[in-house]
Parts: structure tokens; sequence; C-alpha cells
């Protein structure tokens, strides 16, 4: 089923050439059912790029999804242009009154700050309470999972010797959770990080129960038991070139990134990568718009 987005949005030609079923406002508005209104918090400096690897993993689904892009009012975007932003993003001012099924926030480039000097820290602080109450389940990923764990839980971040790069093996913790169903054992996910949160931390929350973790990256997967707050720290919906193109522009900045581990062929950046976590990041978020938003969400939502 479709994801209804922007008739221009240049993520729509891509995901169309690819078959993924995209909808347009008119077609939506002339079925009788009501769409998952899910709003994206994009905090990624590449957001074109962000827009088309959630958007694939999002219009994967079985279910209508009405997209409402967002992003930051108090940070000046230096990567994507001012009339992309015009055309297609709001900002939190323009959504506050409203209330979403389901929202998504990106990580973003900026683990090695605290998070207090983020520029936008006060606004992200503002839209993460207002979460609570207004938007049924949201995911948070990567660095957008560690500043929620903060913000809710005073969960800390620690810095890690070198940048966490590479695709690595996971193991399932909890079977019966909802958003890992349909999942082997054993499954492969992203990761691109400086900065790492600690499983003993989490568990002393007393409040978020680990899903999913690795023996070479840590936590991957985090919620609380209702499924409303969910943590994601790495990166299942990445493309196939997502880890190259930032090992690249990290080497060519001349930061001494090491190469992203069990991603290229033998080890050889001259050969392509394999894709091999597709399947479980799209099954990953469609256990969550389904069992986690769909089948819970009030059909008219006024309050959570």
């Amino acid at each position: 089923m479709p994801v209804n987005i922007p008739r221009d949005l240049p993520a729509r030609a891509i995901l169309e050439d690819e078959g993924i079923f995209v909808m347009s406002d008119e077609r939506a508005r002339s079925q009788d059912i009501r769409p998952m209104r899910i709003a994206i918090l994009n905090l990624m400096p590449t957001k074109e790029a962000t827009e088309t690897q959630l958007l694939r993993v999002l219009g994967s689904t079985p279910l209508q999804v009405e997209v409402t892009l967002l992003h930051m009012a108090s940070h000046a975007s230096r990567n994507t242009a001012p009339e992309h932003l015009e055309a297609f993003y709001a900002t939190f001012a323009d959504v506050e009154d409203r209330y979403f099924d389901g929202m998504v926030v990106t990580g973003a480039p900026i683990e090695l700050l605290d998070f207090e000097a983020v520029d936008y820290w006060p606004e992200m602080t503002q839209i993460l309470d207002w979460s609570r109450e207004h938007v049924y389940s949201t995911i948070h990923i990567c660095w957008g999972a560690q500043a929620a764990l903060y913000r809710h839980y005073g969960v800390p971040k620690y810095e890690l010797p070198q940048k966490l790069s590479g695709v690595f093996d996971h193991r399932v913790l909890r079977p019966d959770s909802a958003l890992l169903r349909g999942f082997d054992e054993r499954f492969r996910a992203p990761h691109s990080r400086h900065t790492d949160v600690h499983a003993a931390d989490i568990a002393a929350t007393g409040a978020v129960d680990i899903l999913a973790t690795s023996d070479e990256a840590g936590v991957l997967l985090a919620a609380t038991p209702d499924n409303r707050q969910v943590f994601i720290t790495g990166h299942p919906e990445y493309d196939r070139d997502t880890l190259s193109r930032e090992y690249r522009r990290d080497r060519d900045a001349g930061l001494g990134t090491a190469m992203p581990a069990n991603y290229y062929p033998h080890h050889d950046e001259t050969r392509t990568p394999v894709l091999n976590w597709r399947s479980h990041g799209v099954l990953l978020y469609a256990n969550w718009l389904n069992h986690c938003v769909y089948q819970r969400v009030p059909f008219e939502q006024s309050g959570t």
C-alpha cells in the first residue's frame, strides 16, 4: 500500500522507479480510509537522501502513510537548498497543535557535541517533550535515539575510541516483541556513530527494554514496554552505498576513519558492498507501523 508524499518531492521519482507504491493527495482523498499520519523530523544534513531512505521503508508496508517532513527552525541547513525546505518541509511551530500517529526522529552527525552544546537543543527538547503527548509512537534513530534516551530517562552517551562504522551481526533478545515479529534470531544492521549508550544504563531506567544487541556494536534496539518510545542506535534504513559515501567523505577530510567493518567484500573498498540488511530493516518499520501504530491508535486522534 502507498506512502502519500508531495508530487514534486525528488524522492518520489526514485521510489516509483524502484516499484515503491506512492500516491498523490488527490488519489488519497478519494479513498474511504484514514492514512497513518507520520511526521519525520529530519536532522541529517543531506536531507534528500534521508527522505528517500525513510520513505522507502515506510512505503514498503501494507498501509497508506501520510508524511509530514519537519526541519529545525533554529538551525540553518548548509547542505539542503532553501527552496527544498520551503517547498516540502514544515517547522515545529506549524504542527505543534496537531496530533500524529507516529514520528521518526533521525540521527545527526553531532554525536561528539554535548547535548546542551547543540545549537538547536532547546528546540529539540521542546519537540521531544511535545511528542509524548502529541504522537502515539515515536522511533528515534542513532543520535536521535541517544538524545531521547538522555532527555526522557537521563541515559548518558559515551565517546568511542574510534568511529563505529560497518554492518554488524545482532541477536534478538525479546522475540515476543511486536517490533521483532518475523525476525531471524540473528540479523545484520549498519551502524555509523562516534558515541555509544550502555545497556546497563538503559536497564537501570526500569522503563526501557533492550530488544536486540550486538557483541561488536552494542545495543541496537530498545523500547518502552508499550512501544510508544522506540530507540534504534543503528541505521537499518541505510542504502547499499551510504556507509561507503560516509567513509569516503571522512577519508577525504583527513579524519582517519577506518574502513567500515563487514561491509566491502574481502574488505576491498573498490568492490560493491552486499546489501544484506534491507529485509530486516523493512520488516522493523512494517512491524512498527502495523503493530505499534495502526493496530492501536484511535481512528480519530485528539490526544494520547
